[in-house]
């Protein structure tokens, strides 16, 4: 289960409107290797945050090198606030000028060639280890912002890559590359470093494979090594098959200048429509909290409930393979009911989902049903999810993961209503744009509910307010309704 690429970009399809711009672009539906490279990438980068930001490596600092689950869910969420702040500031920038800019591989090359030290460093996050605690985390905000700029760079290389007729499939494959490396990445550190000494199972082996100590947390660390590997492996196919831009002949400052003016026309032109630009405020808001469930997940899991590795490893596994049906749960009830009121559904049942995780605890399911593990026993031998609290956990996260999914792809399928066809470009760009204007909100909220409760609930239940102002503001938007044939 991915976050949405919520970066501002002007894709290449500006640059490819005329007959010289289509000239050299991939013309057949199929994808060449071009467009499989690009594709490629993607799968390799997005393990990053399945691995290093959710589910493994960022629940072992709050819990581990902070040392308390609330205090590490406290100091997390302020960092990521100086993330949202950095990305609120650069990225649309960089974004409108993509196009002017020429080349973007160079830039890439350059994005990627930074990230991929900076998160290797971080197998040295040990207690008592050579880095500090603000150095941790001054290389996770590092990777962080590069992460997203090398989404705009990889982004607008989409139709270069794979042509217009091919776009929608390497933007798919793309998608599912990176949804499968990640299962792949989770269900191999499992196997190999976390379920060895654990479980008496014939195809595991007997000890975590080249020696890593678990007394040293060297498996929760691992996982950064990881996911540079396969970031380094997947870019090297991109930097040697997919065609790159053509130069402009514009200079680096004058093309960040007229970019700010093209993003300034870009807001202009939807705000003069009225529902669209209410539309796409409201996603700010619903948009922010969602990312919001998903980057603290890991976090508020090792914390409430108590999870090791085993068991983030294992939740992360079972809600990444099960985030894909939200794809199809969005296709259906956009065709069914019209995006708008699957998009109002897709909201409504991710806050019942987070409302139930707030609900649980290892002696409590939601809310008020007493638990208690000792007079009821494990329900399995299992070395995962032994409780019944914990099943009521997984399910919940599974109505998040669901639901989360499909609000991305009912968000856009609703714009497509919504924006004139003429001015979909402009449309799109601000849409990107709300994606990253609040970014900010949801870890400042979350820091701060933390700091006033002093409890992980008091600081996830802050998202909520987020996703009930984004829902409200759907019903003041007209239009996004099912087509009748």
């Amino acid at each position: 289960m991915n976050q949405e690429g919520t970066t501002v970009q002007t894709s290449e399809a500006a640059d490819a409107r005329g007959p010289a711009g289509m000239a050299g672009l991939p013309s057949g539906e199929r994808l060449n290797r071009g467009g499989l490279s690009w594709a490629l990438f993607q799968g390799g980068r997005d393990p990053f945050i399945i691995l290093v930001t959710i589910y493994i490596f960022m629940p072992y600092v709050a819990s581990t090198l902070v040392g308390d689950p609330v205090r590490g869910q406290e100091v997390i969420s302020r960092w990521d606030q100086y993330i949202g702040w950095t990305v609120m500031l650069t990225a649309p920038f960089l974004g409108a000028s993509i196009d002017k800019l020429g080349p973007r591989k160079g830039w890439l090359a350059l994005t990627v060639g930074l990230m991929v030290p900076a998160i290797a460093a971080l197998w040295f996050a040990r207690p008592g280890g050579p880095l500090p605690l603000t150095a941790v985390l001054l290389l996770g905000f590092f990777a962080r912002v590069l992460y997203v700029y090398s989404e705009v760079l990889h982004n607008s290389l989409l139709v270069r890559a794979a042509g217009l007729a091919g776009a929608h499939r390497a933007s798919g494959l793309a998608l599912s590359l990176a949804n499968l490396f990640s299962v792949v990445a989770l269900a191999f550190t499992a196997w190999a470093f976390a379920l060895p000494g654990k479980v008496d199972w014939a195809f595991v082996p007997d000890a975590p494979l080249f020696g890593l100590d678990p007394d040293a947390h060297e498996p929760e660390r691992v996982v950064t090594l990881m996911a540079a590997a396969l970031m380094l492996l997947g870019a090297i196919p991109l930097f040697l098959f997919t065609p790159d831009a053509p130069p402009t002949g514009v200079p680096v400052l004058r093309a960040f200048r007229e970019g700010a003016g093209e993003l300034w026309r870009m807001v202009r032109t939807v705000g003069r429509f009225k529902d669209a630009a209410v539309y796409l405020v409201s996603r700010m808001f619903f948009v922010d909290g969602m990312n919001g469930v998903l980057i603290y997940a890991g976090v508020f899991a090792v914390g409430v409930m108590k999870w090791g590795p085993l068991e983030m490893l294992a939740y992360g596994i079972l809600l990444s393979v099960f985030a894909v049906l939200g794809g199809y749960v969005a296709r259906w009830l956009d065709g069914a009911l019209g995006p708008k009121t699957a998009l109002k559904i897709e909201i409504a049942a991710a806050m019942l989902g987070l409302l139930a995780v707030l609900g649980m605890a290892p002696d409590r399911i939601l809310f008020f049903w007493p638990h208690d593990a000792a007079a009821h026993g494990p329900m399995w031998d299992g070395p995962v999810f032994r409780t019944l609290p914990d099943w009521f956990y997984v399910g919940a996260g599974f109505v998040c993961a669901v639901f989360i999914t499909a609000q991305y792809a009912s968000s856009r399928t609703l714009l497509t209503r919504l924006a004139p066809p003429e001015q979909t470009g402009a449309f799109f760009g601000v849409y990107a744009l709300s994606g990253v204007a609040t970014a900010w909100l949801a870890p400042t909220l979350v820091s701060l509910g933390t700091a006033l409760t002093r409890t992980q609930q008091g600081g996830l239940a802050t998202l909520l307010v987020l996703l009930a102002a984004g829902l409200a503001g759907l019903f003041f938007v007209r239009g996004g309704g099912r087509i009748v044939r």
